[in-house]
């Protein structure tokens, strides 16, 4: 892991043309896939959150991906084209662990692997607004607190 990165810093990478993109109705987001429209596209940053899909879908990063905790070591070698990865959670811990385990894997040992310093709850209070994913399945569900996943050690 080499550190923590600030909201404003990461909003500064993403740029607000590509917020911009990300946020656009027409997005496919009935595709199946985990990511986003934007930092996918640019292999050098990925952003990986690490919270389950539910709490994805409410709200995440523009640009972000979805990768659940506990799927993150069968599913880490999807990391490898990336020269830069930020890892998100809820309050920016236990996306230090992630960070750490994405970081000791061979593939992406090269990476810049970070985390985001306060997470989710950063990003929302300094550097932007969140976007959600538009889907039926989430809008009957009471808004329970969303304290991410436990850590695995």
């Amino acid at each position: 892991m080499d550190g923590e990165i600030d909201p404003d810093e990461l909003a500064g990478l993403l740029g607000d043309e590509e917020a911009d993109v990300d946020t656009d109705p027409g997005a496919d987001t009935d595709s199946g896939a985990d990511t986003d429209s934007g930092a996918d596209d640019d292999p050098d940053l990925r952003i990986v959150d690490i919270r389950d899909r539910r709490a994805f879908d409410r709200g995440h990063i523009p640009g972000s991906e979805c990768v659940p905790f506990p799927e993150l070591t069968t599913r880490v070698s999807e990391l490898e084209d990336a020269d830069r990865i930020v890892t998100v959670c809820p309050h920016g811990v236990a996306s230090q662990q992630a960070a750490r385990l994405i970081g000791s894997y061979e593939g992406t040992q090269d990476a810049r692997v970070e985390s985001l310093r306060g997470g989710i709850e950063a990003w929302e209070r300094d550097a932007d607004e969140l976007v959600s994913t538009d889907t039926d399945a989430g809008t009957d569900q009471t808004a329970e607190s969303d304290e991410g996943p436990d850590a695995p050690f």
